[in-house]
């Protein structure tokens, strides 16, 4: 998931700084970076939820957890997730592809999915996949959810590691909750540019921060800061810093005091 949101980053800015600078940039090139824009961004509700189904087995089925996720299964489930996330949106190309010209892909446009994907069928194929994607993986974080409190409920032993997974499931939840502010940011848009006029860039660059990069800042929150090591150490750094800080701003008057 860290690998996919470092390259869902990386393109994204790429491309908002491509568009910033030339504002219009090749056809070929925006399908690519629109491709794997959706690629990533598609990718990760459904790493949520394939996380979420290992957090319950090594809850509720901690017996048999080393059995079910071992690391040959956990490359295939990667592989899987890859597919199902690449194959709806690659068919966008193939379509475009079929009903344009060659010359349509040597021309300039401001990158943007509708400019380059322009049949109207693809945006409803589109919509009816996030649906059927967002349901199934909000359905899959509710379950999992129910069954890990039903079992921390139910063990009197590590009810310790049962609300660590519960909790991490939550932030799941959460994060997939701002992920699907992506459904509303196109209409959003509309009417923010309605509102405020000739400001078109400066609201997609801020609905680009809320829709994309907020939710990516819960990674780090959920795999770092809560992790026991790296909490310690990050408050001994922390700690330091302040001490050190203290010190110099003290030690001047201390000297002015002698003098």
């Amino acid at each position: 998931m860290v690998i996919n949101d470092c390259i869902q980053l990386t393109v994204t800015v790429t491309l908002f700084v491509l568009s910033y600078i030339f504002y219009q940039i090749n056809v070929s090139f925006c399908c690519f970076f629109v491709l794997m824009a959706v690629f990533t961004t598609r990718n990760t509700p459904v790493n949520l939820a394939s996380m979420a189904v290992e957090r319950y087995i090594a809850i509720c089925k901690p017996l048999r957890h080393s059995q079910i996720c071992t690391v040959r299964r956990t490359y295939i489930v990667i592989g899987l997730i890859w597919f199902i996330c690449v194959a709806p949106d690659i068919t966008d190309l193939f379509v475009t592809l079929a009903n344009e010209s060659l010359s349509f892909f040597h021309e300039s446009v401001f990158c943007l999915r509708q400019n380059v994907f322009k049949d109207p069928v693809l945006a409803h194929k589109r919509q009816a996949f996030d649906i059927i994607y967002f349901s199934c993986v909000f359905l899959t974080l509710v379950f999992t959810y129910l069954r890990i409190l039903f079992a921390a409920r139910a063990l009197s032993t590590d009810r310790m590691s049962a609300r660590k997974a519960r909790n991490t499931i939550l932030l799941h939840g959460a994060q997939l909750a701002m992920c699907m502010l992506s459904y509303i940011s196109p209409s959003v848009e509309i009417v923010l540019h309605l509102i405020i006029p000739g400001k078109i860039l400066e609201i997609r660059f801020a609905n680009y921060l809320i829709v994309y990069i907020l939710p990516r800042f819960l990674s780090p929150i959920i795999y770092g800061v809560r992790d026991k090591k790296f909490r310690t150490y990050l408050k001994i750094y922390i700690l330091s810093n302040r001490c050190g800080k203290k010190v110099q701003t003290v030690a001047p008057l201390h000297v002015r005091d002698n003098k």
